[in-house]
């Protein structure tokens, strides 16, 4: 009789978008925002570990890395906007913020003013914003919020491709305003996420 069928450990990128339902481009994606651990073969091939397309698909971290943070206000998740033009990008952050140890309430935007119109409505705790956008850049909108009050209390944080001479010959962006390169450093955004997190968490009362 013919020996067993072993399942193989690893996938092809090709493999991993079928079984995760993206494309391609999107599996090559996250392998380099190590989102899914991958390796290249003598020949330049990508091979994906099956344990973290599945844990992918289950939507929760194979090992994480952080211990979670002081939990927030049941009365309050914490809020994030991301405003990203590329749809790839943007299914990232959702599927990478939901691995998160904190609990939140997401909103993913594809324009600035888009953006504009929902943080009309009130600011979240977390933007996170890219620059180069068609339309009205990011650029525009950072300069539109740095004058709003209703942004007072949120914390913004600019992921871009653009390098920093870029940044600076297009006006730079408003005091206090962390920028960030590409690939997205999650691990970096998670940290701010934690650190404002900790800062809407109650203070406990004395006695």
């Amino acid at each position: 009789m013919p020996p067993p069928t072993v399942e193989k450990s690893f996938c092809t990128t090709r493999e991993a978008a079928t079984l995760l339902g993206v494309s391609v481009g999107t599996v090559q994606l996250w392998v380099e925002n190590g989102l899914l651990q991958a390796w290249k073969t003598a020949g330049g091939h990508r091979r994906v570990l099956r344990d973290s397309v599945e844990s992918l698909l289950h939507r929760k971290p194979a090992a994480p890395a952080v211990a979670p943070p002081p939990a927030v206000s049941a009365e309050h998740n914490l809020r994030i906007m991301v405003v990203e033009d590329d749809p790839s990008l943007l299914r990232l952050y959702k599927t990478q913020i939901a691995l998160w140890p904190m609990p939140t309430d997401l909103t993913l935007i594809d324009n600035a003013i888009n953006a504009l119109l929902h943080l009309g409505r009130g600011g979240p705790d977390l933007l996170i914003s890219d620059l180069h956008m068609p339309g009205m850049d990011g650029f525009g909108m950072l300069e539109v919020l740095h004058k709003a009050p209703e942004m007072a209390d949120t914390t913004v944080v600019v992921v871009t491709g653009l390098d920093t001479d870029d940044v600076n010959a297009r006006g730079g962006v408003p005091a206090g305003v962390e920028v960030l390169a590409k690939p997205i450093p999650f691990g970096r955004l998670l940290d701010i996420a934690q650190s404002v997190a900790q800062r809407l968490t109650p203070a406990p009362l004395a006695h």
